[in-house]
């Protein structure tokens, strides 16, 4: 079965971009579902925990081989993100497909040798190929156009005349839609602010702690732990008092290390969370304590509870409510 969008595409075969390094073809692979793409730079990452160590490239092939055995027994779509330049290293994805009768496709990836060399310069050292090699890539590629038919490939096309975009996108909609409980679903609810500070992975040790709700307007405390170590954090709807919002984290305070109170420092992203965790905040600047104030403020009166220049004071009882949990 063909899509009407994609005339030169099954639905579901072996699709093996061909290209030098540079020429795009990771950006092409991510326009289909991850669990498609087999990126021998992402297998070498697997075995070696360095995708540019190149000792490592026959064991992730022989990875990528085995992986996209069981997929074409299983007749699911698959893409090969990898130079593929060599006839050899194509002419064995093409008996693995045709072993499980699945059809084949070669996407070749030209992009000029200039526009390839040129993106090796910002690539880590690690990631970046030689001029040399990416000019022989370059050449195997544009000699190989005339071979693919004759090496077993059902279709050959250019990678620019494909239509992923619309799929990619359609894909992006989907979750975005399921994020926000457009699909039926519950969505992410009151975790889509800690998603965008800090990421999807910090959602599954985010808790949020009873108390408060985020309707009301008034702040919120939560928890990030995970075996022994932890962060408290409040949401602050009202941070400069002109409706900004944003995440406080609770730290030792700066002036009296046997303070009662509770010291608070912004924080907007996960490697400000790795600081507070490491103790790399403990002197910052922005810290407010419910009973000193900021650094600044020292040398006013200490005991007065009351004394709460960011309107932090109220959030003692959930705090001490998240640490008992």
């Amino acid at each position: 079965m063909t899509s009407v969008l994609y005339p030169d595409l099954p639905e579901n075969g072996l699709i093996v971009l061909i290209g030098a390094s540079g020429a795009g073809k990771s950006t092409l692979a991510r326009t289909w579902p991850a669990s498609q793409v087999l990126s021998l730079d992402g297998l070498r990452g697997v075995v070696s925990d360095d995708p540019g160590r190149q000792d490592a490239t026959a064991d992730a092939a022989d990875v990528l081989k085995l992986i996209l055995e069981r997929r074409m027994a299983r007749k699911l779509n698959t893409v090969i993100d990898a130079t593929n330049v060599e006839q050899s290293v194509r002419m064995e994805l093409v008996m693995a497909a045709k072993r499980h009768g699945m059809p084949t496709v070669a996407v070749v990836v030209a992009t000029p040798l200039d526009v390839c060399l040129k993106r090796q310069g910002p690539r880590p050292d690690n990631r970046r190929v030689p001029e040399a090699v990416v000019r022989a890539q370059h050449q195997a590629m544009v000699h190989s156009h005339q071979r693919l038919a004759a090496e077993g490939f059902n279709t050959v096309v250019f990678s620019d005349v494909l239509y992923r975009l619309q799929p990619f996108l359609k894909r992006l909609s989907q979750a975005r839609e399921a994020e926000l409980g457009r699909d039926g679903s519950t969505g992410l609810g009151d975790l889509l602010l800690v998603r965008r500070f800090f990421g999807p992975e910090i959602l599954p040790l985010w808790r949020w702690r009873p108390g408060s709700d985020l309707v009301t307007g008034r702040d919120r405390v939560a928890e990030i732990r995970l075996g022994q170590q932890y962060l408290i954090l409040a949401f602050r709807d009202d941070v400069d008092g002109e409706g900004d919002f944003g995440f406080d984290v609770l730290l030792p305070c700066l002036v009296d290390p046997e303070c009662t109170g509770q010291a608070w420092a912004p924080v907007h992203s996960v490697t400000d969370l790795h600081k507070a965790l490491t103790g790399a905040m403990d002197n910052d600047p922005d810290i407010v304590c419910t009973i000193h104030g900021d650094p600044v403020d020292v040398a006013q009166e200490t005991d007065d509870q009351d004394d709460d220049p960011e309107g932090r004071a109220d959030l003692e009882a959930q705090v001490a409510s998240a640490v008992r949990a």
